[in-house]
């Protein structure tokens, strides 16, 4: 990821003569230089020089294009640039964009501002021009206005070039399904042809007798060191580590993450499912090893479901791997006033959620038909977060985005040995759950505390899917209109 670069590139035009030119060229190498040096801004920014006709916009898109490290352009007119010249260089470039509209100068200078200022410093009109020519071709672009040293504007800047970045690169993921869906689920589902077409997804199934038999294989000194790991990472009862039963649970763990983990890194995958119907060769069901393979990155998926193991890595990507987890709408809370979601899984929620130690426990499942499975069992942290979904709605998938408010439960889950997060979703736990309905939101979801809304809206438009954003301003009436707006809207695109 870090290998990727973002192009500078300056619009402007012969008209003002060379002078204005140099100064052009160097404003924008000083604004790149600037960006270079945020430590919000993780992609390094090129310079590009300036482009002033039809031939010079057509080739620097190309060469673009063709630069595989390139995840995307940024433009800004400086001047007035007749937005005609770049009509064929928008019509060939494939590659994210973002318009930044922004000034040289942060404020006018009142008592030296003349004509020649003013034919050089000429962003308010100059990308007004540029934007129309986006708009009238129908392109998709991230539009961020301010002055380019606002700490919010490079916040907004550094957030969009890493959501362009997974789009770009996340084209790539390839995950590992363990079986197939739960029998009977619908949600779980979805067309995985359309899936790599629209976003780029490789999802195949692979044996569960492969797994079985791989573990079979794992040493006794591999599952020691990683035992020595558990110890100095996490919590436990005293006696855990003594008692036999408990302790054999503890290692098939270590050696189901270690197996898993082989077939990952062999195969490139960037994610996996399993499902407790299919555990044929297998002790346990993973529980433990799903957890660590998340915390280190991986995608996962309950149930055969790979649409929110694939969306649980894209998160991780753009959230540097933190503060983000599978996670499923268990049980309401519908006290008068205060009402609230208990989410969490049977065994599988990524502890980057904790908001301390995770502690190693092992309990039966009661389903699945196997042996006892250790898991790691932890409180989230309170916060603002959001809850995100992607359906197939047959012909095209959609994301729906949920803030939610997570909470402090002040009660103990002493008979529930699970890692669980307590949220109020926006605007109201009952219209919020009404509204995530009507939109055909799944159970399983992607839960972030690090992925704000706007960069999952950001990520659809990449990739050119529909979505649907559930926040404190949404109304039953508003999102059932937008709902019949975007049936018809989706269905011919």
């Amino acid at each position: 990821m870090k290998s990727l670069k973002f192009w500078f590139i300056t619009g402007s035009q012969h008209l003002y003569g060379e002078e204005t030119l140099k100064e052009v060229a160097q404003h924008s190498k000083e604004i790149v230089q600037f960006f270079n040096q945020q430590k919000e801004i993780e992609y390094e920014i090129l310079y590009k020089p300036i482009v002033t006709t039809p031939e010079e916009i057509l080739n620097i898109m190309i060469e673009a294009n063709g630069d595989i490290n390139c995840a995307g352009v940024i433009t800004w007119m400086h001047t007035f640039s007749p937005s005609k010249m770049w009509i064929n260089g928008l019509k060939a470039i494939n590659k994210p964009m973002l318009h930044l509209h922004t000034q040289f100068n942060k404020e006018i200078p009142w008592d030296t501002i003349d004509m020649d200022f003013m034919n050089t410093n000429q962003s308010a009109h100059g990308d007004r021009e540029h934007g129309f020519i986006f708009t009238r071709m129908g392109i998709k672009r991230k539009v961020i206005v301010g002055y380019y040293q606002d700490s919010k504007v490079i916040k907004r800047i550094g957030k969009w070039l890493n959501v362009a970045a997974v789009a770009y690169k996340g084209t790539d993921i390839k995950i590992m399904r363990l079986g197939d869906n739960m029998r009977e689920v619908a949600v779980t589902e979805g067309d995985k042809v359309e899936a790599q077409i629209k976003l780029g997804w490789h999802v195949n199934t692979y044996s569960v007798g492969e797994l079985a038999e791989r573990v079979d294989f794992v040493s006794d000194r591999q599952v020691d060191l990683l035992l020595k790991e558990y110890k100095e990472k996490y919590i436990f009862e005293d006696d855990l580590f003594e008692d036999s039963s408990q302790l054999e649970s503890i290692r098939y763990q270590a050696k189901l993450e270690i197996a898993l983990r082989s077939m990952l890194e062999e195969g490139g995958f960037g994610g996996f499912t399993d499902t407790f119907e299919d555990l044929h060769g297998l002790q346990q069901l993973p529980g433990l090893a799903s957890q660590r393979l998340m915390e280190m990155g991986y995608g996962f998926g309950p149930e055969g479901d790979w649409k929110v193991a694939a969306m649980v890595r894209i998160m991780k990507m753009i959230s540097g791997n933190k503060g983000t987890s599978v996670m499923e709408d268990y049980t309401y809370h519908l006290e008068t006033g205060n009402e609230a979601i208990l989410g969490a899984h049977m065994l599988e929620v990524c502890p980057t959620l904790a908001d301390s130690t995770p502690k190693i426990e092992v309990h039966d499942l009661d389903i699945g038909g196997k042996e006892a499975p250790a898991r790691l069992t932890f409180n989230g942290k309170e916060g603002k977060a959001i809850c995100v979904s992607l359906v197939d709605m047959g012909g095209r998938l959609r994301l729906i985005v949920l803030d939610v408010e997570a909470i402090k439960s002040s009660h103990d889950m002493p008979k529930l040995p699970v890692a669980s997060v307590l949220w109020k979703p926006m605007p109201n736990m009952l219209d919020g759950a009404e509204a995530w309905i009507y939109a055909g939101g799944a159970h399983h979801t992607v839960f972030s505390y690090e992925v704000t809304a706007e960069e999952m809206m950001d990520w659809a438009e990449l990739m050119d899917i529909e979505c649907i954003y559930i926040n404190k301003n949404t109304t039953i009436p508003k999102l059932k209109r937008e709902l019949a707006i975007n049936e018809l809207l989706w269905k011919f695109k």
